[in-house]
């Protein structure tokens, strides 16, 4: 028997259709309908959108979702889950597990995984180089046929140029993006921080941002050779946007993202030696954070990505120096894309919302991020005006290395569907 779902009278914002009212969307058997009839609506079930945004489901092209091998960190099944109460509805997990991604054998155990566990659609990526120790390529074309989206070595990058250059060349050959964490590690020994006057004062090692801009031009000269689509992971410096800038105008397929941390915050913050402000790479000036939003704005950066990286308490809680790079995102990107990005920074709702749906979904050449008719009925409903408070408890990761703990944000989900059934609504997640 056909199952209907009602979603009434909520503000549709849908990016991919330009579209921007207020109205209905309907679903049959989890896609989206151009109507019900009478009767139908008379079976639907309904969810009332009044004062809310009913939006794509959003998309976030980089997770890590830490399974195979790092599961006290985070699994398959609670990462989706953070992603559903976050708004997501597609992620794509990096191969950075243990053993890394790097073989059919991984990767038909993390797709067993995603089977079982995964509530919303998880899709995956496999890794540029033999244990991602940069010295041979994977076999990029067996990857390909187990259905990876793209390749990567997401946490290192390919230091030798001429295996990145083969490893783009083969990419294309299978029409996969090579997205690449762009970072000199020659630069970056011992580094915990950006290198300023901040990191003098704190008596830390600096982190040059040259070390990105560096890569960020070698993937420019990469792709301006081979014609390669490569894509450029949480770019932090305003010298890369500006790279990045020059190269777009001559038409170079490169592809760049930004973070939600990297959008509001500055290495002010790490004054305090918190360890959840450490990431990588790492928090940079206010100059910097200006720049990647001036990114965003004229088109330079593709989209927003949050880089969600769970460590457990105990691994965060020691000495700056020591602990582990990265926070959780999923759940706390759509109000911090929100305040910085629309309420500081003057985008629109539907610029805003294109950063987080319709423009990955292209960038990685996804049948997702819109609410066509005939679609898969993954959506967002949004309260744009809940404010929520960050803590461990709220957060449905199963770490809560944030640094927004203890934080008001305001935005949130309120109801996920993937495929036309709701996997999370009111704080909760539906099984």
């Amino acid at each position: 028997m056909p199952e209907y779902t009602w979603i009434k009278n909520g503000r549709i914002i849908d990016p991919a259709a330009s579209r921007d009212e207020k109205g209905d969307i309907f679903i049959v058997d989890g896609r989206i309908a151009a109507d019900l009839d009478l009767e139908q609506k008379k079976q639907a079930h309904v969810i009332e959108a009044d004062d809310l945004w009913v939006c794509p489901g959003l998309i976030d092209i980089h997770v890590h979702l830490r399974e195979p091998g790092q599961t006290h960190k985070e699994t398959i099944q609670t990462g989706s889950q953070a992603a559903a109460a976050g708004g997501f509805t597609t992620v794509i997990c990096m191969p950075n597990t243990t053993p890394p991604a790097d073989n059919p054998g991984t990767i038909q155990y993390i797709k067993d995984a995603i089977e079982r566990e995964a509530v919303v659609r998880v899709l995956f990526t496999g890794c540029i180089t033999v244990g991602m120790a940069g010295e041979s390529l994977a076999p990029i074309g067996t990857l390909s046929r187990s259905g990876v989206v793209a390749i990567t070595d997401d946490g290192k990058c390919v230091q030798n140029n001429e295996l990145m250059r083969r490893a783009v060349e083969y990419a294309s050959m299978f029409n996969l993006p090579v997205m690449d964490h762009c970072e000199d590690a020659s630069l970056t020994r011992g580094s915990v921080m950006n290198e300023g006057t901040v990191s003098t004062r704190l008596g830390l090692v600096g982190w040059p941002a040259a070390a990105e801009d560096i890569i960020v031009s070698r993937n420019v000269i990469l792709s301006t050779h081979t014609g390669a689509h490569i894509h450029l992971q949480h770019i932090s410096s305003a010298t890369s946007v500006d790279i990045i800038r020059r190269a777009k105008q001559r038409d170079v397929r490169i592809t760049a993202e930004a973070t939600p941390h990297h959008l509001a915050l500055t290495d002010d913050t790490i004054a305090g030696y918190d360890t959840n402000f450490k990431m990588n790479p790492p928090l940079r000036t206010e100059e910097d954070r200006q720049a990647v939003i001036d990114g965003l704005r004229d088109g330079t950066l593709d989209c927003v990505a949050t880089d969600h990286a769970p460590h457990t308490d105990y691994e965060k809680d020691m000495e700056f120096d020591y602990a582990p790079f990265g926070i959780v995102g999923s759940e706390t990107a759509l109000p911090v894309t929100l305040q910085i990005l629309h309420r500081e920074s003057g985008f629109t709702e539907m610029e805003t919302i294109a950063l987080l749906t319709s423009k990955p979904a292209r960038i990685m050449g996804l049948e997702a991020g819109t609410l066509a008719v005939g679609t898969a009925a993954d959506i967002a409903v949004i309260d744009p005006e809940e404010v929520w408070t960050v803590t461990p408890e709220t957060l449905h990761s199963k770490s809560a290395n944030s640094p927004w703990i203890n934080r008001e944000l305001t935005g949130r989900a309120r109801t996920t569907l993937v495929g036309g059934k709701v996997v999370y609504h009111d704080g909760q997640l539906v099984t």
